[in-house]
């Protein structure tokens, strides 16, 4: 089946704008090349200093951003949507498209992709190499749900939870994607978790991704969002999504808290931090501490006390 790859690219400047209207277009998959900081992301992904000279000849200044049709999808539909929105956030940009097989994309990553050790305990793994370890080891195949553990929005996550996780905790994963958050927590010792996701397919990933890792049976992952579906309280709540989803739930979160809970936001750019941070103050949460990496917020809080 042959997908549309339409192209975006734009200014470093404007690489979080022109994503983000991506995402909000786009029902398929998401791409962004960037190669602005191509040697610190090669170390620390892959433990590598030696690379392509194709690569490092990629301009350092642009981003490209790559939205996925598929094939039932009419660019011609969609395109004028995403032009219009491109022109209304004022930024320049220029607009390409081409067709691409859907093995193509999906599978392209995937080179890019390497074990890395996160915190003190953990260690993410693709499931197609093998890395020997003494750390606790996350089997990993995210397919097309957003959660690898090289973002620096999950990898914050995960540094948080291979900090705080004692043992025995419940935990609620929000917009859980490929399932990476709940299933390192429940690795690291927490009793049970629980992931929400409006979206099917990562539902199905999260679960294919507990099967593999051996947590399924302690892990419960259903499509829906915070409202209609957690449940109870919670040890340890995580959201890694963004800023304007996570100041929509923040009321609800504090119910779901139990006694000396932790709530972790994260997928916020730096440029919004002041705002959640407010909006979560609003919602009767307290930040105990506010971990940030190459432009991205991770917030931890607290209940605030009665």
């Amino acid at each position: 089946m042959e997908w549309t790859d339409i192209s975006i690219t734009v200014a470093k400047r404007d690489a979080d704008t022109a994503e983000a209207i991506a995402t909000m277009v786009a029902n398929g998959g998401i791409y962004i090349e960037d190669y602005s900081d191509l040697e610190q992301q090669s170390w620390e992904i892959a433990h590598v200093d030696l690379i392509e000279q194709e690569l490092l000849d990629k301009p350092r200044d642009i981003v490209i951003v790559h939205m996925y049709l598929a094939p039932d999808e009419n660019p011609a539909e969609i395109l004028p949507l995403f032009e219009e929105r491109l022109k209304n956030s004022g930024i320049e940009y220029q607009l390409n498209t081409t067709g691409v097989e859907q093995e193509d994309w999906q599978n392209a990553w995937k080179k890019y992709y390497h074990p890395m050790d996160i915190g003190n305990r953990l260690a993410i793994v693709p499931g197609w190499e093998k890395y020997d370890t003494d750390r606790i080891a996350i089997t990993m195949d995210p397919g097309m749900a957003f959660g690898t553990g090289t973002h620096e929005t999950t990898s914050l996550c995960l540094e948080t939870l291979d900090a705080i996780v004692k043992g025995g905790e419940r935990v609620l994963d929000i917009g859980t994607g490929s399932g990476i958050l709940a299933i390192a927590a429940l690795k690291l010792g927490a009793k049970v978790a629980e992931g929400v996701d409006i979206d099917p397919m990562c539902v199905r990933t999260a679960g294919e991704n507990a099967e593999r890792n051996g947590v399924a049976d302690r892990f419960t992952v259903l499509v829906g969002d915070l409202s209609d579906k957690a449940s109870g309280q919670y040890n340890i709540i995580t959201a890694n999504i963004v800023a304007s989803a996570i100041l929509s739930l923040a009321p609800h979160v504090p119910a779901l808290m139990a006694p000396g809970a932790r709530f972790i936001a994260s997928g916020i750019i730096d440029e919004r931090k002041q705002e959640v941070l407010d909006g979560l103050a609003a919602a009767g949460l307290t930040p105990v501490e506010v971990k940030e990496k190459r432009g991205w917020v991770c917030i931890i809080c607290e209940k605030k006390e009665a």
